[in-house]
């Protein structure tokens, strides 16, 4: 039977929870505050941790560092940025009060099934002395199954599709796959094909005999020959000119090169590494890449998820940066603020971590204090101030129902009919921690007409 600890203040609350998850075979523990939870329980030995966000004494969010149980926040509604904050700090999920007796229920029970499925990638993970990517840093679901497929997909010769915005990683993701295969003993070869002019991209890719062509004063071996028994990268493959696509197209087939003005062709034994930002199907589908090609590359492919997606391992991985770039500029060792880690969390980083390592370095180049503040990182957050938590529940108000047999449901009706009287709208969602359009929809479902104003 799977072990949850509800933490919440207030009885009512708390005790429908437990009465609810009861009723779907959960054993339930309670506590009323973080510091009652320490003391009474182990927390390794819940499948999962229900908590309020705010709490008297110790917010909720103070048990995700007391344990690797996972931890599942309750806020009101009005305060859906401070849950975000939440998950940035570690907790697993938010869930706005007053919810659904299913919506908690699909939840927990979501939960409690991913929590089981990660926790042996994890260890899988953390049994290696290293990630597979050196210098990548990731512990979010997203980042284990790439470390997982990368070390899968190093093992063969497959020809490997890497995907993902600018400033992802790309090339070292590429590294790694070459650093873990069988040809690591050779230097893998690198080449942006968007840094090359067009008119000499098939030089440079393929070589060229001498007179080939004017300035072809000496034959040329081209970089595909020189990846032979290794690894080629082709960085930004989409920028790829039409007719360099059907020559990669014949190394890939015949696994042969001809060089430019050659009429005679040689063997190459080369793996292929190829990584884009841009939708190669869609450049397909504009006669821009060809169709033969995009299937023969995009036998493995491997998604990067860009820096915004990756929840706490934004603020692991700018800690670890920021150690990075003061020793590389030989600077003492500084911090974040607490703002300049807010900051670095809210901002959605379009240039990914190349992006944050510029800002970084700024900041360390800039810094005249053991800390670095927000103002250092030049960043431009443009969300909305969070506003302030106002409680789900009123704790004065008296049921006419038992409090052991009171649901969430009825507590909210029972709320509403005692309190529309002396309350307007607005008054009511407020207290109620939800939007008013969220109080009309429930009255709507639970039948609860708005009092007409009578004329004076």
């Amino acid at each position: 039977m799977n072990q949850v600890l509800v933490v919440e203040d207030e009885t009512v609350i708390r005790t429908a929870l437990r009465r609810l998850l009861e009723r779907h075979d959960y054993q339930v523990s309670e506590a009323g505050t973080v510091k009652e939870s320490l003391e009474k329980y182990d927390m390794d030995d819940f499948d999962v941790i229900i908590s309020d966000l705010r709490l008297p004494g110790a917010p909720g969010t103070d048990l995700i560092k007391a344990t690797s149980t996972p931890v599942l926040i309750m806020t009101s509604y009005s305060s859906i940025r401070s849950a975000i904050d939440s998950m940035k700090m570690g907790a697993v999920d938010y869930i706005a009060k007053p919810f659904e007796h299913n919506e908690i229920i699909e939840t927990v029970a979501k939960i409690i099934r991913e929590h089981a499925i990660k926790e042996p990638v994890e260890k899988s993970a953390n049994d290696e002395e290293e990630a597979p990517v050196h210098g990548m840093i990731g512990s979010c679901p997203q980042m284990l199954e790439l470390f997982r497929r990368i070390r899968k997909v190093a093992q063969t010769n497959s020809t490997v599709l890497i995907n993902g915005e600018s400033g992802t990683g790309k090339e070292l993701v590429a590294r790694a796959i070459h650093r873990l295969s069988s040809r690591q003993n050779q230097e893998m070869i690198s080449v942006n094909c968007a840094a090359i002019p067009e008119n000499l991209i098939e030089s440079e890719l393929f070589g060229h005999e001498k007179g080939a062509f004017t300035g072809a004063t000496a034959t040329r071996t081209g970089l595909v020959e020189a990846a032979n028994s290794s690894t080629l990268f082709l960085d930004e493959i989409g920028e790829l000119p039409l007719e360099a696509q059907a020559r990669l197209l014949r190394v890939l087939q015949e696994n042969e090169i001809r060089k430019v003005g050659s009429v005679q062709s040689k063997k190459v034994d080369v793996r292929l590494v190829v990584a884009t930002h841009r939708d190669l199907k869609q450049l397909v589908e504009d006669g821009q890449f060809r169709e033969d090609l995009y299937y023969r590359i995009n036998v493995m492919t491997l998604l990067i998820p860009p820096l915004r997606d990756r929840g706490n391992d934004i603020l692991k991985l700018a800690d670890a940066i920021l150690q990075r770039t003061c020793r590389r500029l030989k600077t003492p060792m500084l911090l974040f603020s607490e703002g300049a880690s807010r900051a670095i969390a809210d901002y959605s980083w379009p240039g990914n971590v190349r992006e944050l390592e510029n800002a970084i370095e700024r900041a360390v180049v800039l810094a005249e204090t053991p800390k670095i503040g927000e103002d250092l990182l030049a960043i431009d957050n443009d969300d909305p101030e969070a506003e302030v938590e106002t409680v789900g529940f009123d704790p004065a108000t008296r049921a006419a129902k038992p409090v052991e047999e009171l649901s969430l449901e009825d507590y909210f009706q029972r709320f509403v009919l005692e309190h529309q009287d002396s309350m307007n709208e607005t008054q009511l969602a407020k207290k109620l921690g939800i939007s008013r359009k969220c109080l009309w929809e429930r009255r709507q479902r639970f039948g609860i007409p708005r009092k007409k104003k009578t004329a004076s």
